[in-house]
């Protein structure tokens, strides 16, 4: 039962009424009150029943309308945020990619002033090298020529001692086989 349609000793107040009708207006009477009562009763409840039945239908198809609209609104968002973060995406792909570029521009020039700087005293290194062994030539060919002469020299000194060691020979030879 619904509260408050209950007296204190559990009899519903239709049944309380037409007691109290009974008394006073008889029993056809206080009998076709109670039926109407029941009647309007039943009516209420049954419009009620098909009243909320209504609204719930009502709030129901309201309520996927908004659920349908959230969704398209959310995938619109959703989207929105894709396409967003897409372009974030290539714009950090594209900076990356530029730095990259720059980065390895800077790595061929320092490679290339490397390179160059290598090439220069790789020049300066063979042109040492290459005075180094012209004075190592020089400095030989002076000294064979310096043997050369010392060479010839003494040769000269040989030859001049056998010579003169000959004619010291020679001498007392042709002395005694003149004799």
């Amino acid at each position: 039962m619904v509260p408050g349609t209950e007296t204190g000793n559990g009899m519903p107040i239709t049944a309380k009424l037409s007691r109290a009708f009974y008394d006073r207006l008889g029993e056809d009477i206080a009998n076709e009150l109670v039926d109407w009562f029941n009647a309007v009763d039943a009516t209420y409840r049954s419009d009620l029943r098909e009243l909320n039945e209504l609204n719930f239908a009502r709030f129901d198809a309201k309520l996927a309308q908004r659920m349908t609209e959230l969704e398209a609104k959310l995938e619109r968002r959703i989207a929105a945020v894709e396409t967003t973060f897409e372009q974030r995406i290539a714009a950090l792909e594209m900076k990356f990619e530029q730095r990259i570029a720059a980065l390895e521009m800077k790595f061929e020039q320092r490679i290339s002033a490397l390179e160059t700087k290598l090439e220069r005293r790789m020049a300066e290194l063979e042109a040492r090298v290459e005075r180094r062994i012209a004075d190592v030539e020089l400095r030989m060919a002076e000294l064979d020529a310096k043997f050369e002469r010392r060479l010839n020299r003494q040769t000269r000194q040989l030859f001049a001692t056998i010579l003169l060691a000959w004619a010291t020979l020679l001498v007392p030879i042709l002395g005694l086989w003149l004799r």
